[in-house]
């Protein structure tokens, strides 16, 4: 995964989405999958959010996301879920009196996760030997001096 940047940060922010639809409907199959993929993807276009992966099996959607620091994982799922459903509704009316009697589309949970190229221990040992790593390069640099 690269590096991205913007005028202020550099940075390299991953996420792993999961989210179901309310009470598990499996309303996913054709045509109905291709036209949520589409309304994702323009959702996130139209955000600035550069989605790197999108799957729809018939009861879940899994979604990896790369995203700048200012945004939150609850920022970027109220964003995603609430506009994909409001537009999924407007096209299949159909579909929201059939199953979703409630008026949602989604569940109010999701499951999120960080996704990068290394791992918890990797990160743990290199923040730890942080100051050790300092202080050997302060050691060279006065030994070097006389």
């Amino acid at each position: 995964m690269e590096l991205h940047r913007n005028s202020h940060h550099v940075f390299r922010i991953m996420y792993h989405f999961v989210w179901i639809p309310k009470y598990r409907k499996k309303v996913f199959c054709e045509p109905y999958r291709t036209s949520m993929e589409m309304i994702i993807e323009k959702n996130c276009y139209d955000y600035d959010i550069d989605l790197e992966e999108l799957e729809l099996p018939d009861d879940y959607i899994h979604v990896i996301i790369i995203t700048e620091p200012k945004r939150s994982p609850s920022d970027i799922m109220q964003i995603v879920k609430s506009i994909s459903a409001r537009e999924f509704f407007k096209r299949y009316s159909d579909i929201r009196k059939k199953y979703f009697w409630g008026g949602k589309l989604w569940t109010q949970s999701y499951f999120v996760e960080t996704a990068g190229n290394v791992n918890e221990k990797i990160i743990r040992e290199y923040v730890k030997n942080q100051l050790a790593a300092i202080d050997k390069k302060e050691h060279k640099i006065q030994q070097s001096l006389f």
